[in-house]
Order: structure tokens, then sequence, then C-alpha cells
């Protein structure tokens, strides 16, 4: 049996022991089989010694349990692992960031507190997934809407403290900022609610997010200060209608009057929904699928021209490949908008935005999709994801999970997702910066980066900023995987040079993503320590989660 760093064995048992005492001994997992639960299913060091996993797992069933099993793990100096549903895949799923961890599994934890269908919140516990909150909300009736992931089964408070985000209106897709004060465990087994939910019978807990003094939800996200046991997080309006629409614009410098519009849409309201940006002519990004029933009879085939075109392109260029898109009449680059609310007000809404694309684009073309009431026929008969619909589904991660090929089968994916500026310009330099890299740097050049070539555009989830998303496949051999960690640690350098940090990280990888984040010799770093020492002065929370070690690991890092 693995057990954690630091422990001998007879305190390992006894400290299970005490646990079993508190969940029930069925909920402490210690058996291999078991475990097996808490690796990363995409991990890079898959199949070598350097790959994480936990020695135990503790399931407890109420926040009294955490309390308790907290207290023990602070007595016997066990370092706990905390996850909500052990989705995070991409970003290393469930697997601890300190080798030998035990993990505390919060699954079990999946009561939905309250829905307020005229307030548009819930308060809910950790091992709430979305689809469960939206499968309660639906049997009831309830006229109110998710923003919801990529993933269906991620949980809804997980997912906000990781910084994850939507496909829906602005001010609700980014899910963190989208919370509306917790319930948090510290490491000594205390208690402690935020906002307006510590004052007792608090009427407002999920309505006002500050209460009164510092606002500190802040170092409960992405840290390992706490265990966040319970969530208030803001929902969405039912909207009377929906309606997907697109702008096309055909020439390669419409790429800064395309970013222009796309910022001055969303960050005025006209169009609420996430836009994704793609190429019909490079057949890339979001919106090449949309292109079908405009462009083409049928799914997009591209002529062994086009294709040629297409390879012969630099950062997305070629006077050819523009010469033969006017002449075929397929657009260089689409935007993809969504609008939600009444019917009325859609129609205005899509009226103004192809005024003022068309001032910012010559010769810029549309398309719209008819209004839909019916969220569900819209998500059925639109070449849309259903996320955009608040309905959750696990299509869009479809794209990164296990397929097989040849000659290595892939097993798993990374995310490599460092935030750009919000321009053409700092889309064109990414793109530039990435390309030469694979080009230049040895460790770049036999890994096959998903979404780079032949342009690679970004997600535009966050306002304000353009989140630049790239892939890296795992695979069954060792060496390819060895060199897609290689890879990745080089990017992140380059990236960094450019002031372009990571929004969000694998474990592998978090202590050098946040150690890019230097100003005044990594003070940032510096004050995230002072604040563990200070709260966790054992130590025992997520050690190593996002770069912060407790203090007795730390010089080892």
């Amino acid at each position: 049996m693995k057990i954690p760093s630091n422990v001998s064995p007879s305190v390992f048992a006894a400290a299970l022991r005490e646990f079993a005492g508190v969940v029930g001994k069925d909920w402490v997992l210690t058996y291999d089989e078991d475990l097996k639960t808490y690796r990363d299913a995409y991990s890079p060091l898959r199949e070598t010694p350097k790959d994480r996993g936990a020695s135990a797992a503790v399931a407890p069933a109420s926040v009294e349990e955490v309390q308790a099993v907290v207290r023990i793990a602070n007595r016997h100096r066990i370092p706990l692992y905390t996850i909500s549903t052990g989705k995070n895949l991409g970003y290393g799923g469930s697997a601890p960031n300190h080798d030998g961890s035990v993990v505390l599994d919060l699954k079990r934890m999946n009561r939905i507190i309250e829905v307020n269908e005229s307030n548009h919140y819930a308060i809910v516990e950790p091992g709430v997934s979305y689809f469960d909150l939206y499968r309660y909300i639906q049997e009831r009736g309830l006229k109110v809407w998710l923003d919801v992931t990529d993933t269906g089964w991620g949980s809804v408070l997980g997912n906000a403290i990781d910084h994850g985000v939507g496909h829906t209106v602005s001010r609700f897709r980014n899910h963190f900022d989208s919370h509306c004060g917790m319930e948090v465990v510290l490491a000594n087994g205390e208690l402690v609610r935020t906002g307006m939910g510590a004052m007792p019978n608090s009427k407002t807990w999920g309505q006002f997010k500050m209460g009164m003094g510092p606002m500190l939800d802040g170092i409960f996200s992405q840290s390992n200060f706490g265990i966040v046991t319970k969530m208030g997080i803001w929902l969405m309006p039912q909207p009377e209608a929906f309606m997907h629409a697109t702008v096309y614009a055909p020439r390669y410098d419409d790429l800064h009057g395309l970013v222009e519009t796309l910022k001055y849409v969303e960050n005025s309201g006209l169009a609420q929904g996430a836009p994704e940006m793609g190429s019909p002519l490079l057949a890339t990004g979001g919106s090449t699928m949309q292109l079908v029933d405009v462009f083409y009879d049928g799914p997009p085939k591209l002529s062994k021209r086009h294709m040629e075109l297409i390879a012969g392109t630099k950062i997305g260029y070629s006077p050819e490949i523009q010469s033969y898109g006017l002449d075929n009449g397929i657009p260089y680059w689409s935007l993809n908008l969504t609008f939600y609310g009444p019917k009325k007000v859609i129609a205005a809404q899509w009226e103004a935005v192809q005024e003022i694309a068309s001032r910012a684009m010559k010769g810029a073309k549309f398309h719209s999709d008819p209004i839909y009431t019916d969220a569900q026929k819209a998500a059925a008969e639109l070449k849309i994801y259903p996320q955009n619909v608040g309905v959750p589904n696990l299509d869009f991660f479809a794209m990164g999970t296990r397929a097989g090929g040849n000659p290595h089968p892939m097993r798993g994916h990374m995310w490599f997702s460092p935030i750009i500026p919000q321009s053409a310009d700092g889309i064109l330099e990414a793109n530039r910066v990435f390309d030469e890299a694979t080009r230049t740097v040895a460790a770049l050049k036999n890994i096959p980066i998903w979404n780079l070539k032949p342009f690679s555009l970004p997600a535009p989830f966050f306002e304000r900023s353009f989140l630049f998303v790239l892939g890296f496949p795992i695979a069954d051999d060792p060496a390819m995987n060895k060199a897609a960690v290689e890879a990745y640690r080089a990017l992140l350098d380059i990236g960094g040079k450019h002031g372009w940090g990571e929004y969000r990280a694998h474990p592998e990888f978090q202590d050098q993503a946040m150690g890019l984040y230097s100003y005044n010799n990594n003070s940032l770093l510096r004050l995230n320590e002072t604040i563990k020492d200070a709260i966790d002065p054992n130590g025992i929370l997520s050690p190593g989660r996002y770069g912060i070690w407790p203090k007795h690991l730390r010089k080892k890092k």
C-alpha cells in the first residue's frame, strides 16, 4: 500500500481507522482497484514511476463528516486532496498534486439546498453535477437556465472554484464570477461562511455577494486554503426566445474589423452569448459546421486545390487562398453570435449588429437561423452545441476523449490555455509565436498539437480577453508522452516571455505556470505561501495545488 510521505505506516493505519469511524468503513477506500478511480486517466506520466496517485480515498456525506475527517488528518498530519466529482479531465482529473495524498471525495455531498426561481439562484453542495441541477430544474418546471460547461457530469461548485466557463450570457458564463457566497471548512475543522451566508438565518445568501468586510471568496478558488462545502450560484432567467446568427467577412485583413465587432456587440450587450470565431476558408474554428447549409450542399467537402492552398498558407494567409475564397464565395472569417430575450428585442439587436459589422468590414455577409422559443428544439435542430441553450451534455468534451489512431492510439489530452489580448493583433502574434516555436524548438517538432495548424482562433469565453486553447495528445507510448510534457513546458515559457499566462493548468505544470506570475520576485506566490502557513500550518489541505506548497514541502519543490 502506498502511504503519504513523512507518515509512518502505524500512524497512517490509525488515521484510516478513525476515518472509517466517521464515514463508515465502506467509504474509506484503500484497495488498488478502488484507487484507480483517483488516478489521472489522461496523465502524461501514465505507466511511469512519476505518475501521481492516492494512498487512500475518503468519501464523507455531510459537512460535519468533512470537519471530523479534517481534524483527524490535521492531528496525524495526513495530506488530503479534495475533489468534487473528479471529472477535471485534461487538467489532472482526480489525481493529487502530492503523490500519496488521501483523496477527500465529496461526490456523496450531492444535495441541492435551494433553487430560487424568482431571484434566479441555487445553493448546492460539491457533488451536484450540471446534469443533476438541470434535471432538478426540469422536473419542477422552474423557469431558470443553467450556464453549463463542456462536461455535463462536472460539478457546478467545482467548476466555479477552478475558474471554469460556460456558453451562454456573458454575465453568467464566468462561473466564479457567478458564484454568491460559500461555506468553507478550514484546516482545523472550523466552519466559515462568506458573504451574506455569514449571518445566522440569512435570507439573502444567494442574492448579495459581498456581505460586510473583506470579500474572501477568491482565496478559496484555485487554492488549498479551505474545503468549499456549499456555494451559491446565480442562474439565468429562462429567456422567451433564442437565436443563433453568423457574420461572415471576405478578406484576411477583415479579422481586425471582426474582432472589433465582437468586442462591441458583446460588451454593449447586443449579443449576449459566447461568440465563436471560425474560418470557412481555412476550414478551422468553432463555426465551420454552421456553414454547411449556407455555402455547401451537405457536409463541407474541400477540393484538392483548396486543401493545397490551405497547406500553403503562412499564419493563415496567402494571396492565392484569399483570391480562391473571393472567387468561390467562401468567407475568410466567421463570427457566431447568440441572442437571448424577447423576440422583438432579438430582431432589433440582430439588425443593429448587421449595421455595425457592415461599417467595420466591406462586403460582410450575414445569416440567421430562426428565432426559437423551445430550447430543446433549438439544440436538436441547429448545428450548435446544446450548452448554448443551457442543456448539459458531453458532446463538446468528446473532441478530446479517448479515440483510436495510428501509429499512437490517443488516450486523452492536456489543454494548454493561455490568456491573450482581445485583439486581431493578439491573435496574429500568438499564431506567429507558437507556429515559429513548432519549427524551431526541438521539443515541439514532433508533437501533433491540436488547433494550431493552419491557424488557431481563440475561444472568447471571457469578456475582454481571449483564451488561446491548444491541445496535447496523451498516448500509450511513454516516449511520446515525455515529449509532450517537454513541449508543453517549452510553450509555457514561450508564452510567459510574451506576457501570456495560463488561466488553468494540469498539476504537472502548475508550479511552472504559477512561477510565470513572477512580478516583484514572485510576490504573489509568496503572499499565497504566507496565507497557507497561517491557516494551514500543518500543510494538510491539497499540498501543491496551483503551486502553493506547505512549508515542510516547499524546499523540496
